[in-house]
């Protein structure tokens, strides 16, 4: 079974506006793949308090926050923004 990837509204109004969806798209598949075990290098970090739940996902100066369902095998993307500006 695939997993599918739901994206919030400001998340696919940022990631088209700066026409990263593929490297978006790649981040996620890494996150993916070292959920399973595979020795990936991406950096990836379990978020704390407000944003408790939620994992991010570092690549340079931008941060996507998203959540997992492993029962539904279904990723949320509920944020994309750069480093000073995605826990606002």
């Amino acid at each position: 079974m695939k997993w599918t990837i739901e994206y919030s509204r400001d998340a696919d109004r940022f990631i088209q506006a700066e026409g990263i969806q593929g490297a978006v798209r790649k981040q996620i598949e890494g996150f993916l793949r070292k959920l399973r075990g595979e020795p990936v290098s991406i950096d990836v970090k379990k978020l704390k308090g407000e944003w408790k739940g939620y994992f991010r996902i570092r690549k340079g100066k931008l941060r996507i926050i998203l959540s997992i369902d492993n029962a539904g095998r279904s990723i949320y993307v509920e944020k994309v923004d750069f480093r000073g500006d995605v826990y606002k």
